[in-house]
């Protein structure tokens, strides 16, 4: 493990705490990749000059979130950083890439099918018209991270599937000429059935976070309903609150 950590003795932030800090961002930045060894407690206290018990705790907090694990014979290991992602309108992909996750995409489904009624009145357009639906599994490191089921108008794109493999499906809207404005969306948490657990590498009725979007142009017009599934052992997401006056 080649990262530069060290720690402020004169700050009040426990140094358990500052060590835990720093470790995790290695992982979420890709620094301490899946499968990375950490090195002994020993040698990680003598390097900063800290007591065993002071590491040991700050490798036990990144144990229970998931972060490391402890492997007999092996010593402890990166399993998996969290996703955090903001509330932009931004697509996953674009934003897996920022944090050097290395996104790849599953393509499950793609044509066009008759409205639903929850997809007609999201797109305004009468229940029983043609859309397109998409639908793809998306992963990082090779694990998956977030099943995705996307609705478009369908003379709005009509994607291959070599691109929906290797990009992101508002990359290529934007590349089809279509300026996104804004969006509605909701934001809840469930459980995952049996074949939504199969494809998130999760149990039956492992806990779910669900986000429903739907995105409009710079005209204003419906041009994309997403209805997406995340795991929650890997994935949250952040929002910036403000003050009103």
């Amino acid at each position: 493990m080649d990262l530069q950590l060290s720690v402020d003795r004169a700050s009040p932030v426990p140094l358990y705490f500052q060590l835990s800090q720093q470790l995790e961002t290695a992982i979420e930045r890709g620094q301490l990749g899946p499968g990375s060894l950490l090195g002994n407690e020993i040698e990680l206290a003598g390097r900063l000059g800290l007591s065993r018990p002071t590491v040991r705790q700050a490798i036990q907090s990144l144990v229970d979130k998931g972060l490391l694990v402890r492997r007999r014979g092996i010593g402890t290991q990166v399993v998996h950083s969290q996703v955090k992602r903001p509330m932009e309108l931004s697509s996953l992909y674009d934003d897996l890439e920022a944090a050097g996750q290395r996104p790849a995409t599953r393509v499950l489904r793609q044509g066009t099918e008759e409205a639903t009624a929850e997809v007609a009145a999201a797109l305004a357009v009468p229940e029983g018209t043609q859309v397109r639906r998409v639908e793809r599994l998306r992963l990082t490191h090779g694990e998956p991270m977030a099943y995705l089921r996307n609705h478009l108008p369908a003379d709005l794109l009509s994607p291959e599937r070599e691109e929906l493999e290797t990009t992101g499906l508002y990359r290529l809207m934007r590349g089809a000429g279509v300026t996104l404005h804004s969006a509605r969306q909701s934001v809840g948490a469930r459980v995952a059935d049996a074949r939504e657990g199969e494809l998130l590498g999760e149990p039956a009725g492992a806990p779910v976070l669900t986000m429903r979007r739907t995105a409009y142009d710079d005209t204003g017009r419906p041009v994309e309903y997403g209805s997406h599934l995340y795991r929650a052992s890997r994935y949250s997401f952040e929002f910036q609150l403000l003050v009103r006056p």
